[in-house]
């Protein structure tokens, strides 16, 4: 237990493989998906993860049937529940093009942001409507707005400089991300965060990841040695 990673970031791959093999339409697997969110979100909280940060809807993933896009725009109306953050004391986020998201969505989201945004718990991080390169290309137009201003420097622009511009800048980099459906990639996902991250793939459908999945999934972290470059004998 003092081992735990502060930041569990996962990619939560498989929904649609798994509805198929079953004989069902896509959008099952996504509300079956929804739920293995919940179970996973309390277990984080109760284990101790201080932060974590689920890969729910990339901007790539505009390019599907717009009957998918719709029900699973539905579906994240229907499952932000603020009384289970309520109820287990967890700050809920979102990093992406909000702006892309239907009204009703946007607003919905919004509002649990504020209302859990008093929580002291674990912080919880939708990346919705997210990619890696759309959050890298603002964080560069921004600090080249800056440079453009004379409010910024070419030589002084840091890795913390770009760090601080991205989404997460008031989140730590994830110790542990987590890819599940049998995939090993990772998808436009946190790329500048995931620089050190330990990597877990494993060929589980996201709807059959359960709390056992995911203590093998830290398990595996902590047999890690985590060097930044080092040697074992200078840790």
């Amino acid at each position: 237990m003092n081992r735990l990673p502060a930041h569990v970031a996962i990619i939560m791959d498989g929904n649609g493989r798994w509805a198929k093999e079953r004989g069902c339409i896509r959008t099952f697997g996504h509300q079956v998906g929804a739920e293995t969110v919940h179970k996973t979100v309390e277990t984080a909280a109760r284990l101790g993860i201080k932060y974590l940060t689920l890969y729910t809807f990339s901007t790539e993933n505009w390019n599907r049937p717009e009957a998918e896009v719709s029900a699973l725009m539905n579906l994240l109306m229907d499952q932000i529940e603020e009384e289970t953050f309520m109820k287990n004391n967890i700050q809920f986020n979102i990093i992406g093009q909000m702006e892309r998201l239907p009204q009703a969505v946007r607003k919905r989201l919004e509002l649990c942001i504020e209302r859990t945004s008093v929580n002291t718990g674990m912080c919880l991080t939708l990346a919705l409507s997210y990619s890696s390169k759309w959050e890298l290309t603002k964080a560069m137009q921004q600090i080249a707005e800056e440079v453009a201003n004379q409010e910024l420097n070419p030589e002084d622009i840091t890795d913390e400089t770009i760090a601080q511009h991205l989404a997460t800048k008031d989140t730590p980099d994830p110790e542990l991300l987590i890819r599940t459906g049998g995939e090993l990639r990772l998808s436009n996902y946190l790329l500048w965060q995931c620089a050190y991250s330990e990597l877990y793939f494993c060929d589980t459908y996201w709807p059959d990841f359960n709390e056992e999945e995911f203590y093998k999934a830290i398990c595996d972290y902590q047999t890690r040695e985590r060097r930044f470059g080092k040697t074992s004998e200078q840790l």
